[in-house]
């Protein structure tokens, strides 16, 4: 079984059709194990908002998101004992904290991080960190 952490980049396109929503899609898979850190609930939470006051999302498709976040069969991780690394990480790559603590707990689990964060997976391209690292696309 494949170890991922799974970035908010990529759950919100289980729900909300966007750029790489297929590829996303592809993680559930009995091979893969999917784990979050606890911040992933709060990014979710913030992305749903987001759309929600641009008028992308109804009331209704925000609360079943959300609903169903909450359901997925997730291997949820605390914070807090990824934080120090996290910090550590995002001084040495000037990443943000945020994005950081996927990267921990990748790190913590022996798994790689999936993201569509394009800006963040190019960033660490040519770090120690790239091979924890897993762009969206390139999942098989």
């Amino acid at each position: 079984m494949k170890n991922y952490v799974v970035d908010a980049s990529v759950a919100v396109k289980w729900f909300v059709p966007e750029l790489y929503r297929e590829a996303a899609l592809r993680l559930w898979t009995p091979e893969c194990c999917l784990q979050v850190p606890n911040l992933f609930l709060l990014e979710v939470g913030n992305f749903v908002c987001k759309r929600r006051r641009r008028g992308e999302l109804g009331l209704a498709e925000s609360e079943f998101v959300m609903n169903k976040i909450r359901q997925l069969s997730l291997t949820w991780h605390p914070d807090e004992p990824l934080f120090s690394k996290a910090f550590d990480l995002a001084n040495e790559t000037y990443r943000s904290l945020y994005d950081c603590l996927y990267l921990s707990l990748a790190i913590a689990i022996d798994g790689q991080m999936v993201t569509a964060d394009l800006k963040f997976y190019e960033a660490l391209q040519t770090s120690p960190y790239a091979s924890r690292l897993l762009w969206v696309e390139d999942l098989p």
